[in-house]
């Protein structure tokens, strides 16, 4: 379904991120992993070539608040590739105060995370956006949360330690809007723009977190990582040309 499109995926190298790199090689196209940490993102490289027995694969260092950097990574796609078909917007970049409580928050920390991650987004997007409309054709993905349409379940993390950042729910509601817009912006310049947003994905997190997760959920609770794969490649493929500033939501029922 994707056979021979160039396909960056920001944070490629994390979680995710590596999820959706194996999901576009198994369609046969060409992953690209780009990620501010350039020693993770070879290794993940590296393996991911060896496991799944193919070369579609590379890798770019990329820091998705850098103009430059991003600048940079489109130059030399273009010149390997010929082409750029699609941006997925994976990356979460943060400062280390993230996750702090909401009275504990400090405003400077809720600035700088904003402005990393949906900053981060935004300029990815316009960069991107701006190449594509050269090119032609272009379709960008960006990954949100269903904690951008729902307020948070806070009842799932009594009895732990964990927390809903409050930097999240504005970064993540902020990225489903900033989607529609861009979508109804490139009217006529052939660039598609959705958001996909997943519902909590298992990382071994408390045991009560889990369980009070799944009361919530309709059959499974917390997702793989796997789960969300098939979602991403519908709209990187053909089977959503018409699919155009939408949030499709997996999260087996959470947030209903």
């Amino acid at each position: 379904m994707l056979k021979n499109r160039i396909i960056i995926i920001t944070g490629g190298a994390g979680l995710i991120g590596q999820e959706f790199v194996k999901a576009v090689v198994q369609q046969q196209g060409v992953a690209v992993i780009a990620d501010i940490n350039e020693e993770v993102g070879v290794q993940v490289q590296q393996s991911l070539c060896l496991s799944l027995g193919s070369d579609n694969i590379d890798f770019m260092r990329l820091d998705i608040t850098s103009v430059e950097s991003i600048k940079n990574m489109i130059d030399i796609l273009h010149t390997k590739y010929g082409r750029i078909d699609a941006l997925v917007n994976n990356a979460y970049p943060r400062n280390k105060c993230y996750g702090r409580h909401f009275f504990d928050v400090k405003y400077e920390d809720f600035c700088e995370n904003l402005n990393l991650n949906l900053g981060g987004y935004f300029l990815a997007s316009q960069k991107l956006a701006q190449y594509f409309q050269k090119q032609g054709h272009g379709n960008i993905v960006n990954i949100a949360s269903i904690y951008g349409v729902i307020p948070p379940k806070f009842e799932v993390y009594e009895n732990t330690s964990m927390t809903m950042p409050v930097e999240y729910a504005a970064i993540k509601s902020a990225i489903i809007h900033l989607t529609k817009y861009m979508a109804k912006y490139f009217k006529g310049m052939n660039i598609r723009v959705n958001t996909l947003s997943p519902g909590g994905i298992f990382d071994n997190q408390p045991k009560a977190f889990l369980e009070a997760y799944r009361e919530k959920s309709i059959n499974k609770g917390m997702l793989d990582k796997s789960d969300i794969r098939g979602s991403l490649v519908y709209l990187l493929s053909d089977m959503s040309t018409y699919v155009n500033g939408q949030n499709i939501i997996v999260d087996d029922g959470f947030s209903l």
